[in-house]
């Protein structure tokens, strides 16, 4: 943090009357391990940080991003030829009309330094749960930081402390289960019982195949067969900008028409979360109420719809899509998930989703990974993969039965870059009917 404000403060004495800036940080230290066949394979870290420049004068902007060396002469120059490169480019661009800058100078300030585990500890762990089995993982873990930074005397600082183990177990017949292991405090009883029931489900996976026929059953979703239907519905669902422009997914829910299950309340909550409190625009971001009582409420604004629409901003991000989503518990206890289903899918994965019908919030995707077969509340067999096609308004609304008492933390996998911090925290959901088309 002391790097970072040094430059802000070089900054604010280079820039001319007339300047403006914003000065967005990005960094990570971070440990990598990779498993094959259950063994280290690769081991390594990553230690980088970076810096957004934005340059603003008379109504124009441009952005320039700079790679930081950790030497703060370099540093500095790096940042100066970014601010002459930036002061050459801004005449030849036109005044951008959504521009709508925040001249407060708030303070925001969260280091969340919550102790990670010890790597030894984490791959003893490992070895002994992963003992007999076909594992392949990567596992990532360490401190991520973020700043930003105004000329109007805006500062925000966020450092937290995470660890993601994204794995799948293999059968020797190719199929696998895939699952993971993510938070803050490695817990080793938590870590084992969680990986039991991979075990336990790779089990399952050497038994013949349960041929299913196109229709309608009943089925759980797993929290990961949940996060990949909920991610869909991220792509503008909750974007002001889209909701205005009438290309929401969830056009009908907030126009009125439509409704979800009384169940249903999804929030943003930045709070206590990985994601800053702060927008890379120069907003403080706050927690959002998104959907309650099945009902839509609040929505992400980001300062360019802000400006267009005549509304007041949330510092949400460019693209308006919850970065720290979470969907309240029910009262399903993991117990009982199979006695509740009865006799239906139990699905542990979901992929290649998309809109078959976007204004209806219809959704088409595969099976995949551990999917079963289950009858009487007990697992019979693995399902080969199938395609589903249907509505969030009937998943999430009039076939929703119940949500799990537990939630599961799902950090992004995502290295591309840097590690992520986008995070949803869901429980899974017991749907009386979830139609297979083929």
């Amino acid at each position: 943090m002391d790097d970072f404000k040094a430059l802000v403060q070089w900054l604010k004495q280079a820039i001319t009357d007339k300047e403006q800036f914003h000065l967005g940080y990005a960094a990570e230290a971070s440990e990598f391990v990779r498993f094959n066949h259950a063994k280290v394979r690769q081991a390594g870290q990553v230690q980088q940080a970076s810096l957004n420049f934005k340059l603003i004068n008379d109504g124009r902007h441009a952005d320039l991003a700079i790679t930081l060396a950790g030497e703060p002469e370099l540093d500095r120059q790096r940042l100066a030829n970014g601010l002459q490169q930036l002061r050459e480019t801004l005449p030849l661009l036109p005044p951008d009309p959504y521009l709508l800058l925040n001249h407060n100078a708030w303070q925001s300030h969260n280091e969340q330094a919550r102790p990670l585990p010890e790597l030894a500890q984490v791959l003893d762990d490992i070895s002994q749960a992963a003992d007999g089995v076909d594992l392949v993982g990567i596992y990532a873990a360490g401190p991520i930081s973020r700043g930003f930074a105004s000329s109007n005397g805006a500062f925000g600082w966020h450092q937290a402390n995470s660890f993601n183990f994204d794995f799948s177990l293999f059968h020797a017949n190719g199929e696998a289960v895939k699952a993971s292991y993510a938070g803050h405090t490695w817990n080793s009883a938590e870590f084992a019982r969680r990986f039991q029931q991979a075990r336990e489900q790779l089990e399952f996976l050497g038994r013949p195949l349960h041929a299913l026929a196109p229709g309608q059953y009943r089925a759980y979703l797993a929290p990961a067969a949940l996060e990949e239907i909920i991610s869909i519905i991220t792509w503008g669902g909750f974007s002001a900008q889209a909701i205005a422009s009438k290309g929401s997914s969830l056009q009908k829910l907030y126009a009125g028409e439509q409704s979800l299950s009384p169940l249903v309340k999804v929030d943003e909550q930045v709070s206590g979360s990985l994601s800053q409190a702060f927008s890379s625009e120069g907003y403080p971001r706050g927690d959002v109420t998104l959907i309650n009582a099945g009902k839509a409420e609040g929505r992400l604004i980001n300062s360019r719809s802000a400006a267009e629409y005549g509304l007041s901003t949330n510092g949400a991000s460019s693209d308006e899509s919850p970065s720290a989503l979470q969907m309240a518990a029910g009262t399903l206890a993991q117990a009982d998930i199979l006695k509740q289903l009865g006799t239906g899918l139990y699905i542990s994965n979901l992929w290649y989703l998309n809109y078959s019908d976007l204004p209806a919030a219809r959704l088409t995707g595969m099976t995949r990974f551990a999917t079963f077969w289950v009858e009487d509340g007990e697992i019979k067999a693995p399902v080969s993969t199938m395609r589903f096609d249907d509505s969030v308004y009937s998943l999430l609304g009039s076939q929703l039965e119940a949500l799990t008492a537990d939630r599961e933390l799902l950090l992004s996998a995502s290295t591309y870059g840097q590690r992520n911090t986008a995070s949803n925290l869901l429980p899974g959901a017991l749907v009386k009917r979830l139609t297979l088309t083929l």
